[in-house]
């Protein structure tokens, strides 16, 4: 990673300032600033740099610890040993019950006598969540020497009321903080009552060489003046600074965060926190101050409505950002007038979706369709049974009760309102839309199916856009024309315009071959089809041979449709 990051500034000449601490940020009013003020920020040796917009994405990495007494004897997981020879033969007690605090277990459990872990909460699999902060298959060795060998063991309980005495050989005993009210501790351990005295089979009797802390950690606020405002969020997120949906600070205008410390924005239901997640959320930020500072509009690229289809169905079948930001980056398609073109903006936040106008600088006068992937409602929690017999959906009928993660488009015919954002029902990411189609979810997660797939889509745009999205080829468009008072669109952009592919006789044939097209070879009155020398001018051709007729509704029908 560290390699990565290096080949990456070296090719681009990004201007990086190496071995340089920011020990403290403030602001400075100046009206002249885009923002109304700089940011001043000073580093360890006291030199100051000065900006408009300040990007912050120094992640979370100030360890959260818990105090109790005998904390002094904790070892932390940022400077633990990892090298699996120091904890050979010993009894190990862990604090906490995510990523690290197993990964810390998985690298010593072929050499320690025993392994104990002991946190507030149960644990947590990201199987069953689909939340990639849980713990990891990869790093759950240690639940199968706890369920089905008995070597090591999960406990449960609050870390503020336990107690570590040592004795006299350095072994680390655990016992509850009660017990060392009003005792006189400086007799050491004997003079200490421990629970085992009282409950001889009490759970962590057996005394310790080690504990380590792996609680995880939060972000450093203490390098931020007052000025800025910069709070941390409440309950589980206080660990993140407070920011709005663009990734701004709620404190101070120009102010972003990035990376896992924007984690806030998304905790436990998406994959901000992380480097397959943020990058996305990164270059949306870039995107949004591109409008703001610099009047250049979000990218878009604009088609013709016949091309819906195709451009959402090759965008959900490719689209990395979508796919592990589900629920959080979306699709934006944003209707012209008369729904003869669309403009398709990609990956954009879906909770600054009433926003969009002024942080794209797109307009949508005609509506808009909203592209996200989803999974179920109801698929995913601590105690869900994931692996259940029924789990998959497979018929398109059903697809609105898809379990894994699939396409799930929303109509709206206008923009929501800042008030819909907010009061939008729980667990879906919009407001209740004019209308709504799951994309059926797929084992292999090719959306390319024509039945089961394309074909639903496509009726779905039809119905919220009242036209006719097929493709045609150019005989039927020729008939609709003498027959219509409208064409379809694919008629009038394509067809009605001298555009589309070049036939062939090879083409021909093979739509006739595949019931796309009626053979209407010349014949003669026989039925017998007119011989390959074609002899005699075009007038006798048209004297001694006919066309037969065949009724309008003949050709009218759904073989036109490819």
């Amino acid at each position: 990673m560290v390699r990565y990051l290096e080949d990456f500034a070296a090719i681009l000449g990004l201007r990086v300032r190496y071995d340089t601490a920011i020990v403290h940020v403030t602001l400075e009013k100046e009206p002249r600033a885009w923002n109304g003020h700089y940011f001043v920020l000073s580093d360890q040796n006291r030199q100051s740099y000065k900006c408009s917009c300040l990007l912050v994405a120094t992640g979370t990495w100030v360890p959260n610890v818990v105090n109790f007494p005998g904390s002094e004897y904790v070892e932390g997981y940022e400077t633990v040993s990892t090298n699996p020879e120091d904890f050979a033969g010993q009894a190990v007690l862990i604090l906490g019950r995510g990523n690290s605090a197993f990964e810390t277990a998985e690298n010593i459990l072929g050499v320690t006598n025993f392994i104990h872990m002991v946190s507030r909460s149960r644990v947590r699999l990201s199987w069953a969540t689909h939340y990639v902060g849980d713990l990891r298959a990869i790093n759950n060795g240690l639940l199968d020497t706890y369920q089905l060998k008995s070597l090591d063991g999960l406990l449960e309980g609050d870390l503020e009321d336990l107690a570590i005495v040592k004795d006299k050989k350095g072994k680390l005993h655990i016992t509850l903080r009660f017990y060392l009210e009003n005792r006189n501790t400086s007799a050491g351990i004997d003079g200490i009552t421990l629970p085992q005295d009282e409950l001889d089979n009490f759970a962590t009797r057996a005394p310790y060489d080690r504990v380590i802390r792996c609680l995880g950690w939060k972000f450093d606020f203490s390098i931020y003046n007052r000025s800025l405002r910069m709070m941390p969020g409440r309950g589980n997120k206080s660990k993140y600074p407070q920011i709005k949906p663009n990734y701004e600070s709620r404190g101070t205008r120009g102010l972003f965060v990035l990376g896992t410390a924007s984690h806030s924005v998304d905790f436990r239901k998406s994959a901000g926190g992380f480097i397959h997640g943020f990058r996305y959320t990164t270059r949306a930020v870039h995107r949004l101050l591109e409008n703001r500072h610099h009047g250049v509009p979000w990218p878009s690229a604009v088609y013709p409505i016949t091309q819906l289809t195709n451009s959402i169905i090759r965008r959900v079948n490719e689209a990395s950002g979508l796919y592990q930001m589900f629920s959080v980056l979306a699709d934006i398609i944003l209707l012209r007038e008369n729904a003869t073109a669309f403009e398709y903006l990609e990956e954009y936040p879906v909770r600054i979706l009433a926003e969009l106008e002024t942080q794209t600088g797109r307009k949508a006068p005609a509506g808009l369709f909203v592209v996200v992937m989803e999974y179920g409602r109801n698929f995913s929690g601590d105690d869900k049974d994931v692996f259940y017999y029924n789990r998959a959906v497979g018929e398109a009928q059903h697809a609105w009760q898809s379990n894994f993660l699939h396409p799930v488009i929303y109509y709206y015919k206008r923009l929501p309102t800042e008030r819909e954002m907010r009061l939008h029902p729980p667990d879906w990411p919009l407001p209740r839309p004019d209308a709504i189609h799951h994309i059926v979810e797929d084992f292999l997660t090719d959306w390319t199916a024509p039945n089961a797939h394309i074909l639903p889509l496509r009726r779905f745009l039809e119905n919220c856009l009242s036209t006719d999205l097929r493709n045609f080829f150019a005989e039927s468009c020729f008939l609709f024309a003498l027959t219509r008072q409208k064409l379809p669109p694919f008629c009038q952009q394509g067809y009605a315009r001298m555009q589309g592919l070049s036939g062939n006789e090879r083409l021909r044939r093979h739509a006739v071959e595949a019931g796309l097209l009626e053979d209407y070879t010349v014949m003669d009155f026989s039925g017998d089809k007119l011989p390959d020398s074609r002899q005699g001018s075009e007038d006798q051709l048209l004297r001694d041979h006919v066309i037969p007729l065949r009724p309008l509704h003949h050709f009218v029908n759904a073989k036109d449709e490819f």
